[in-house]
């Protein structure tokens, strides 16, 4: 258990549909990280683009994908975070995976599925929230869709750092910054959003705007537009345990139950 937690941002371009030359891709931008960092969030879908052909890149949680996450975090003592399509029980899920150091896997199905692109007639929508505890801190990992939906954030685990993973598109960029401030503050904690960058096949542009917020919403590190690149920031349970005790906020907070 530690006060810090170091956290690597990866914001990339992803090939459409072909997991393979992801992992390279992703390989060579991890390998390029030359001090120690005790997490990787990589973003949505990161071995395939936000595709709707599910069939086409749907992988088992002991499939190539896994397989790879875990050699690599044990190799590099390191936990690992992003989402890929997962087939499971004849259903197709956006599933978020965070790899553990020494094997273990926590797991988070995206609940609100992108319905303007079709997304709920092909992904089955999660039902619960995740949280994980990894090196003293509480993570609740959301997907993408999930960042417009402030109930389902709401922090009511006490958890420290609230995390994103993404393919947003470049018309709505904005709403992505305002609301990724907006859920730092009105939780009281760390916010880190990871989108990707570039063009998919269906023609959406991606500017990336990764970033990560402290729990005042002050923006911590952030990408230029199509910045390809890792940034590193070291999150700080003190800064939150400060400001949670001189504001109070959090105890204020409603009382409620998602059905």
């Amino acid at each position: 258990m530690t006060d810090k937690l170091k956290v690597a941002l990866v914001q990339t371009e992803l090939v459409w549909e072909n997991p393979t030359i992801n992992r390279e891709q992703l390989q060579k931008q991890i390998n390029s990280i030359s001090e120690h960092v005790d997490l990787i969030v990589l973003p949505e879908m990161f071995t395939s683009g936000f595709t709707m052909n599910a069939s086409n890149v749907a992988e088992t949680m002991d499939g190539e994908t896994i397989t790879w996450l875990n050699e690599l975090a044990e190799k590099k003592d390191v936990a690992i975070v992003g989402s890929l399509v997962i087939s499971e029980n004849n259903n197709y899920y956006n599933r978020l995976v965070f790899i553990h150091p020494n094997g273990t896997i926590d797991s988070y199905d995206k609940r609100h599925t992108f319905t303007l692109a079709g997304e709920h007639k092909v992904y089955t929508a999660g039902i619960s929230k995740t949280i994980i505890n990894y090196k003293g801190f509480k993570i609740c990992p959301l997907i993408c869709y999930d960042l417009r939906f402030p109930v389902w954030a709401r922090n009511t685990e006490d958890y420290d750092l609230l995390l994103y993973v993404a393919n947003w598109p470049k018309p709505r960029i904005n709403a992505w910054d305002a609301l990724l401030k907006a859920r730092a503050i009105e939780n009281m904690s760390y916010c880190i959003g990871v989108n990707r960058i570039g063009k998919d096949e269906s023609g959406h542009d991606y500017l990336g705007h990764s970033a990560c917020y402290d729990v005042l919403g002050e923006k911590l590190t952030d990408f230029n537009p199509d910045e390809k690149g890792v940034k590193i920031i070291t999150l700080e349970k003190s800064h939150i345990k400060h400001y949670r005790n001189k504001l109070n906020f959090l105890n204020d907070r409603d009382e409620f139950s998602i059905v």
